[in-house]
């Protein structure tokens, strides 16, 4: 994650709707919002593609969003993806204070496979709360060592310092089951005669 905030200026948003973001992501801009809360409005925005994705690769989670002449900090809140998955639609961003803890998000990585059955995945994201520059990417789930019959809680995750799991200890995250057997064809009973054989017909003379 990046320790550090970016500057995103963004444009607002005169018309909202299907049409006119289309028409903003040929731009080359995302669709954006800010939620409302007690203090502000809700803000419909829009910020550069290019820029953004940029962001997201240095792992960037605190923005400066700069829109008409003032600056509010924010982090994602939400991205919708379009139906492939291959592009962001929109942006959903939430206000924070730099030095204020906030509740997030985060996606579990699990690592590694079990010793033996099948992994099943009960929670793949957690709620954690801590400063908006000290949200981690993900949190890693170690399974290698898990025998059949084992399972990892919420209680065996190991959080950056700083952030709190907003989650139950005794949750349970995954566990392992039996694998489920390819059920074999029923054998023909004791005596049973084979299934006949169609024999073809002599056509008539």
């Amino acid at each position: 994650m990046s320790k550090k905030s970016e500057v995103l200026k963004a444009e607002a948003r005169a018309r909202v709707g299907t049409r006119a973001a289309r028409a903003l992501r040929a731009e080359g801009r995302i669709p954006a919002s800010m939620n409302a809360d007690p203090t502000h409005a809700h803000v419909d925005l829009s910020i550069e593609e290019h820029h953004f994705l940029a962001t997201r690769r240095r792992h960037t989670h605190l923005y400066e969003i700069e829109l008409g002449g003032k600056v509010e900090m924010a982090v994602v809140r939400e991205l919708q993806w379009d139906t492939f998955g291959e592009r962001i639609v929109h942006v959903d961003f939430k206000r924070v204070q730099r030095d204020v803890k906030t509740e997030s998000e985060v996606e579990l990585e699990f690592i590694g496979h079990p010793k033996g059955g099948v992994l099943n995945h009960l929670v793949t994201h957690v709620t954690v709360r801590c400063l908006p520059m000290d949200i981690p990417d993900s949190i890693e789930v170690p399974v290698g060592g898990l025998d059949q019959g084992g399972a990892v809680t919420a209680a065996d995750l190991k959080l950056p310092a700083g952030v709190e799991l907003l989650l139950a200890p005794e949750t349970k995250i995954a566990v392992v089951v039996v694998a489920a057997k390819p059920e074999a064809a029923p054998a023909p009973a004791e005596g049973a005669a084979p299934a006949a054989t169609a024999t073809p017909t002599a056509p008539a003379g």
